[in-house]
């Protein structure tokens, strides 16, 4: 009796334990988290700087009907990008503090406005506050003769510096950054 108690108690703590661990996953997000970061190469252990963001697709839709021109945007999906410099720099002609910032552009015909803000963990755009804002450049846009489906950020190396580089569809925008040497 006691042996058929204990297996009888063992497969009730068996179906039990299983379906507290099962785990229900919703499907993949429409607009996935990416990161980049500069330096690219991963062998080096000291990055300049990092951003994380999401990246929304055109699917059928237009870049100024996703991003419209004069209005502030996320940069990208879901929460506002965010970037992470790891020591001061030079934003586009204006000196950062090493932090985290939210990113916000504001999309243009010929030049967009990149802006970093302090306020973080952000859902979109919806409580953006200007006054938060630690720094605005402006940048001319260019259009490429390849359309990005997905809205994309990279670093890339341009002498002594790096710039940030933007796409979605074919416009493509580039922040110059350097490092501020202490």
């Amino acid at each position: 009796m006691k042996k058929v108690l204990f297996i009888a108690l063992m497969a009730f703590v068996m179906t039990v334990s299983t379906d507290a661990l099962a785990q229900k996953f919703s499907g993949l997000d429409k607009s996935p988290m990416d990161m980049a970061a500069f330096p690219t190469d991963y062998k080096v252990s000291t990055k300049t700087a990092r951003v994380i963001y999401s990246r929304p697709q055109l699917k059928g839709r237009s870049l100024s009907e996703l991003a419209p021109a004069g209005k502030v945007w996320r940069t990208g999906a879901n929460e506002a990008a965010e970037v992470t410099f790891y020591s001061d720099v030079n934003f586009g002609g204006k000196e950062i503090k090493a932090g985290t910032y939210a990113i916000f552009t504001i999309p243009g015909q010929s030049e967009w406005t990149v802006v970093l803000n302090k306020n973080l963990n952000q859902w979109g755009a919806y409580s953006y506050d200007e006054s938060a804002d630690v720094a605005r450049v402006s940048v001319p846009s260019s259009e490429d003769s390849n359309s990005l489906e997905e809205f994309s950020i990279a670093f890339k190396e341009d002498g002594a510096g790096f710039k940030m580089v933007m796409g979605w569809d074919k416009t493509r925008i580039a922040v110059p950054i350097t490092a501020t040497k202490k």
